[in-house]
């Protein structure tokens, strides 16, 4: 087959009740390069964004092991990808694959495939593990969280913090357990799926802040964009919300940025409880699912992220106005069960090309 010219390859493709981010970031990109060859890669055959020809669909998708293969298992099927692509960056969407990318990151360059990542020591300092004592060391309020290694050390966890807590795995998942009764209930699905440890987090009520930007790797955020959650999933995944301006969340990101020199995309999760300063409950060390909102408002991060990759002056980007609202909407994509059938079975897809015109943002 022949080679396609130099491509960026986005992962997260999924767009349903637990919307990952790859979609919107493929909508961004496409508002700024509209001829940009974008490269989805998959972990699962199901993913919607397979499916359909809109503007946050890829041109050609490839399914990848999956992030508990390792990094080597990630590097040898790239190696096949790039047989049949040009790779030239690649930008990581989810938490769960970022070590494998990180570990790998040397011999991508040395293919001529470039990424953003974080330092190691930062994306640690990010991590639900650590992220207490990060923030307790440079003066950010965070909800009282506890390690636990084993059933023992969850109970006595949730007793010294003190019901209602959440159970939360190291990645992902956050149960809550409003008694001794059901802490057994809300650790063992996350322990079978994410294993120890786990952390026993405080309980906090109010409202939610989500701050999505690009940092430097120097202590500086480039652009940002801050929204107040107006509806949630059951995932806790925003499904509308509103630009704020808010100093106080400016100064916390602020801070936390310098303090991590985080290099890259990020999300910040704050909760705001009456009467208290707002508390960081995670950094998320890639785009949220909603970032093509603020791209359709002027201020187009994945984008700018690019710009940095291509080694080219970003462009200038607007300041996100306060008002400024998004609501999601879910909608049926329409294909041929053969579609899935060829994902399924050879592990690739090359889409056709697309008819939906795409309207660049000024």
């Amino acid at each position: 087959m022949k080679r396609q010219k130099k491509a960026v390859a986005v992962t997260g493709l999924h767009r349903g009740e637990n919307p990952q981010p790859g979609p919107a970031v493929i909508a961004s990109l496409r508002r700024r390069f509209p001829d940009l060859r974008i490269i989805g890669l998959s972990y699962d055959p199901m993913e919607s964004s397979l499916y359909g020809q809109g503007a946050d669909h890829p041109d050609a998708a490839y399914l990848i092991p999956f992030p508990g293969a390792g990094a080597t298992a990630l590097l040898e099927r790239l190696d096949m990808i790039r047989e049949k692509e040009d790779l030239g960056f690649v930008i990581p969407c989810l938490d769960s694959e970022l070590e494998n990318y990180m570990a790998i990151h040397p011999q991508l360059l040395e293919r001529g495939i470039d990424c953003i990542l974080p330092a190691p020591d930062s994306f640690k300092a990010r991590g639900k593990a650590d992220l207490y004592d990060f923030c307790r060391r440079i003066g950010v309020p965070v909800p009282m969280t506890k390690l636990a290694n084993n059933p023992a050390a969850v109970e006595r966890c949730a007793q010294e913090i003190g019901y209602p807590v959440y159970v939360k795995g190291r990645l992902y998942n956050a149960n809550l357990a409003r008694s001794r009764a059901d802490l057994a209930q809300a650790y063992d699905e996350i322990i079978k799926v994410w294993g120890w440890p786990l952390m026993v987090q405080e309980v906090l009520s109010g409202e939610e802040y989500d701050v999505t930007g690009v940092g430097d790797g120097k202590g500086r955020i480039v652009k940002s964009c801050t929204i107040r959650k107006l509806l949630r999933t059951s995932h806790g995944k925003g499904f509308a919300g509103i630009v704020v301006e808010d100093p106080a969340i400016d100064h916390l990101s602020q801070r936390i940025i310098h303090e991590l020199r985080w290099d890259g995309p990020f999300e910040l999760e704050f909760l705001k409880v009456p009467g208290k300063p707002h508390a960081l409950m995670e950094i998320n060390p890639r785009f949220p699912a909603w970032i093509d909102f603020p791209s359709q408002i002027g201020c187009n991060l994945p984008a700018l992220l690019l710009d940095r990759l291509l080694d080219q002056e970003p462009q200038p980007l607007r300041t996100c106005a306060a008002g400024q609202m998004f609501v999601r909407h879910c909608v049926d994509l329409v294909g041929e069960f053969s579609n899935f059938a060829d994902m399924a079975s050879s592990g690739e897809r090359i889409f056709k090309p697309r008819s939906v015109p795409i309207e660049s943002t000024p």
